[in-house]
């Protein structure tokens, strides 16, 4: 049981230097789902036994999307739809199928005899395989299930994703077009065949003439706010609808995602009764129903008091539209169905007069956190831009970028700036370019930005110099804290980007993990670590969806409209483990109620003025605090990291409690590998 301290510390009053009013510490929601959010359903949006089916029509190509698209019952296990790539074909015929024979061979012969470590096999047999994909690349598929299958990596019905219309066709690419004898064979040895034991190879040389030629200023600094011109920005995350949720299914299935028809726990699958029903406002193992995404956007403007004439300067939404789904029932109509449903539903409820500033997520593509660079070859250039050209139209339809800025997301991966006010400049930027599970981030890992997008980062940071600007960068997937998401090389270069910048940067704001956290960025990679030397702070936003075991929630930033600095932090949380109770009855749905105020939470126990931000400096403070107090600010911040999660474990040992202070004065992925110890990270 969690102490009274740590409630109460949670859910304490507000600063006396609070400028912005917010609205009731509560919000209930109604326990029917309100009909007006859509304009016309599928189903009968007052009937409870399911979830609403909203009929979404695409202004962008002009076609409304299918009720079988996201029908519980109705979900495609085979998308054979959609176009899939492969490298061009040298060989066929026969002469493709003896190399297939000889390859292999090759193959099992370093599986079963080859000499030297794990490792050198990996990157040997892996080495081989490309040789195929180099050649007949259309083979490759039946190579790598053959494999799976004969040395059971996966079981059959796992090894599939390896099949012709699952992933394979992107993997073929990599091993067509990446250097599988050097440092990319070893870091995806390394980070995708665990049994290989491959260590992670060295940090790419950062080169800074290849992102700025002018040095920093010898007098920069950021300047002071006033705080006596605050707006109010609102940070969403992480909202993963699922509109295939099935209500009254398996919540607490064996594997995969809950809450979905036919995915049984494992001890009841012969007669498929549901060991815990599906909740119809959503539960632990599951991602967004409807009925809770309606419940959080209805209760945002009214918490924020954003809800009157009092209005959101603007939301920073830091990816991951779509759920969960399984590879082999994602499809591009998917995705391009939940873009559409979400950003007109916000654009309509929670931004009508402000703009929304977005970050792709790894989910908000198809397969799943897959995106290449545009130096590939061929059709494969573009074969992902089909998204982009999606969110930028959807974007520029709600008045949020401008033509500008859509020509940038076309040609940025879907990122792009834009500049909000005189003195703030918006740059977006795709870090599934840096994430592990993007295939095509392990192509010229040598190379600290393959894909060209942190060049354009510095670009646009030199430009806000010049101007006199400064600049909030959004993201998705965070480029440090434990270090386990993305790859090393391009995190590393960010931090450098970042120190150069330091001055003109904000705010740095993530999402990806899930939950609320924060990591601190220092001048010269970190290797003195003070008050003095502390310089930028990123701020990772709590999810909407309760996956995996954390509360839903969603946070607001007090900032000074003359400097853009964060004066304070407000967050609330809905209790999940209350959502099962909310079923056979109309009066009540879920209630969202105030979590915390940052400045309030953590920083009682040192001086700082009343106006002054939230900045790096603080942040390094209260990690000091955190330092000296047997623990107990680290069990408040860990138990803010799962939204006040009955599910989420207690940060009591040492071990947790250096680990946390570790992750949050880690501000890119090699800092929090080398210097912290791993295990901790999360609370799901």
């Amino acid at each position: 049981m969690r102490s009274t301290v740590i409630l109460a510390l949670a859910l304490g009053v507000l600063s006396n230097a609070q400028q912005v009013s917010l609205g009731p510490e509560t919000y209930t929601a109604a326990g029917e789902f309100p009909t007006s959010l859509f304009s016309t359903y599928w189903n009968e949006p007052t009937q409870t036994a399911s979830q609403v089916q909203p009929v979404i029509t695409d202004s962008v190509l002009n076609i409304t999307y299918p009720l079988n698209l996201t029908d519980p019952d109705t979900i495609s296990n085979n998308d054979t739809k959609d176009p899939l790539y492969y490298p061009r074909t040298n060989l066929t015929g026969s002469a493709a199928q003896t190399l297939y024979q000889n390859v292999t061979a090759k193959i099992e012969e370093i599986i079963q005899n080859g000499q030297g470590s794990n490792c050198t096999r990996c990157i040997e047999a892996m080495t081989v395989a490309g040789n195929l994909a180099k050649q007949a690349p259309k083979l490759v598929p039946q190579l790598l299930v053959s494999l799976c299958q004969k040395y059971k990596f996966a079981s059959v019905d796992g090894c599939q994703v390896y099949s012709a219309q699952a992933q394979v066709p992107f993997y073929a690419q990599v091993l067509a077009y990446a250097n599988l004898s050097g440092s990319d064979g070893q870091y995806l040895c390394q980070n995708f065949i665990t049994v290989s034991k491959c260590p992670r190879p060295p940090l790419p040389q950062f080169d800074s003439s290849e992102f700025w030629t002018k040095p920093k200023p010898s007098n920069a600094s950021a300047p002071e706010p006033k705080g006596t011109n605050r707006v109010k920005v609102l940070h969403m995350s992480d909202f993963h609808v699922d509109p295939r949720y099935a209500t009254g299914s398996e919540a607490n299935c064996t594997s995969g995602l809950c809450c979905r028809r036919g995915n049984p726990i494992s001890s009841l699958q012969s007669n498929f009764t549901a060991s815990v029903p599906a909740p119809r406002f959503g539960y632990f193992a599951c991602d967004t129903p409807w009925a809770l995404g309606a419940a959080a956007v209805e209760a945002i403007p009214v918490l924020t008091g954003t809800d009157g004439e009092d209005k959101l300067n603007m939301t920073i939404f830091t990816g991951d539209l779509v759920s969960h789904d399984p590879y082999n029932q994602l499809s591009r109509d998917y995705i391009l169905y939940t873009e559409t449903a979400l950003y007109d539903l916000w654009k309509r409820t929670l931004n009508p007069s402000s703009p929304l500033f977005a970050a792709i997520g790894n989910h908000d593509q198809y397969q799943q956190a897959f995106d290449s660079p545009d130096t590939l070859p061929g059709n494969l250039t573009k074969q992902f831009s089909w998204n982009y050209d999606h969110l930028s139209s959807l974007w520029k339809n709600n008045d949020w970028i401008d033509d500008e800025a859509v020509k940038e997301a076309k040609a940025h991966y879907g990122a792009y700036s834009v500049q909000h006010a005189s003195n703030l400049k918006i740059i977006t930027i795709n870090t599934d370019l840096w994430y592990r599970s993007n295939i095509f981030a392990f192509i010229n890992t040598t190379q600290s930005d393959n894909f060209g997008f942190l060049k354009f980062l510095a670009q646009e940071l030199q430009e806000a110099e010049d101007q006199g600007s400064r600049a909030y960068i959004v993201g998705h997937v965070l480029s440090g804290w434990d270090g386990t998401n993305p790859i090393i090389g391009p995190t590393d270069a960010f931090y450098q980007i970042v120190d150069r910048y330091s001055h003109v940067i904000a705010g740095l704001f993530w999402g990806h993990t899930h939950e609320d956290q924060n990591m601190i960025y220092y001048s010269n990679n970190a290797t003195d670590i003070s008050t003095e030397t502390a310089q930028n702070v990123g701020w990772i936003g709590p999810s909407i969806t309760p996956l995996t075991d954390i509360n839903s929630g969603f946070r607001l930033y007090e900032v000074d409209a003359d400097t853009w600095d964060i004066l304070d932090a407000h967050t609330w949380y809905s209790n999940v483990s209350t959502y099962g109770e909310l079923d056979n009855q109309l009066e009540v749905g879920p209630s969202y109620q105030y979590e915390y105020s940052t400045r309030e939470a953590y920083g009682q126990n040192f001086d700082w003025p009343e106006n002054a931000p939230l900045n790096a400096t603080w942040w390094h403070k209260v990690t000091e605090q955190m330092s000296n107090d047997a623990g107990a600010l680290v069990n408040l911040y860990n138990a803010h990291q799962g939204k006040m999660s009955v599910r989420s474990p207690n940060c009591t040992s040492t071990d947790c409690i250096e680990a946390k202070i570790c992750y949050i004065r880690s501000g890119s992925a090699p800092l929090g590998l080398n210097n912290c110890k791993p295990g901790f990270g999360s609370v799901q």
